[in-house]
């Protein structure tokens, strides 16, 4: 089995394993090569996917993700839309942050919170289409048991007795918590997490088990950068107690990047303390 494990975000319904390790490969090995740490091994990196558990079954003249709008936004996505905004508004000038009116989760609400995203630094290359199914991949996960269990098997699936760490990105950092807290006994030494959510109120209060349960492993890193309004709450140990190590990166323009972040010096040197 794979040394490393990795788990991917949202929006990758449309790829594949194979897809997401070229570019996740040699980004990580730029990351430990900047760390001073070992150089992967062809192999060492296996990639658990989940993405095609939210891809639409194909119909005829159907093509690709569904035509969602603002109308499609319900409560809970609607909660994590405003966060979004929230977080938005504090890192970037341009985006005015939401006002009392506006923190009512009403449909114009949303509609205007869209509105502001779609016009932010953050949010300037995603379609409304895309933005809006990549909240409701959020809520899926936290609110489908079917699917959230067939996402976390991915993982559990994919940690083998030779798997000594997990690397994590966005979405995937919630499953990848929630399937090491199943897995009793694994010899996972190091969680990286990186541009997780998993600090954001909507997630946390929906965790299963609740972040007072620790993953299992020696280490968790947390690395985050500060433009990065996924990961709006930047500190998890707040939620997940001090052994949670936070580290702070910088993606430039892309600061939610996964591939950005894999080559930061910060993930290298979290990923080699796990495989030392």
């Amino acid at each position: 089995m794979a040394r490393i494990v990795g788990v991917h975000g949202v929006g990758k319904q449309r790829l594949g394993s194979n897809t997401l390790l070229k570019d996740w490969e040699p980004a990580l090995a730029d990351g430990l090569d900047r760390a001073g740490g070992p150089k992967p091994a062809p192999g060492d990196l296996h990639m658990a996917f989940y993405g095609d558990l939210f891809r639409p079954a194909g119909q005829t003249l159907a093509v690709g993700d569904p035509m969602f709008t603002a109308d499609d936004v319900d409560g809970p996505e609607a909660e994590l839309l405003l966060e979004w905004w929230t977080a938005c508004a504090r890192v970037d000038p341009a985006v005015p942050p939401p006002g009392g009116d506006t923190l009512a989760r009403s449909p114009r609400a949303v509609q205007t919170a869209l509105r502001v995203l779609q016009h932010s630094r953050f949010f300037a290359e995603v379609s409304l289409r895309a933005l809006v199914f990549d909240l409701k991949q959020v809520h899926r996960y936290l609110t489908d048991d079917d699917l959230r269990a067939a996402a976390r098997s991915r993982v559990e699936e994919a940690i083998g007795p030779d798997t000594r760490v997990v690397v994590a990105h966005s979405l995937g950092s919630v499953v990848a918590y929630e399937a090491l807290c199943a897995l009793d006994g694994h010899g996972v030494r190091a969680l990286v997490t990186l541009g997780s959510p998993l600090g954001m109120r909507m997630v946390v209060d929906r965790l299963r088990p609740g972040p007072e349960t620790w993953p299992g492993t020696s280490s968790w890193t947390n690395v985050v950068d500060e433009g990065d309004v996924v990961a709006a709450v930047k500190d998890l140990s707040l939620f997940f107690g001090t052994r949670v190590v936070g580290k702070v990166v910088h993606n430039g323009s892309h600061a939610h990047d996964a591939t950005f972040y894999l080559t930061a010096k910060e993930t290298g040197e979290a990923v080699a303390g796990g495989l030392a």
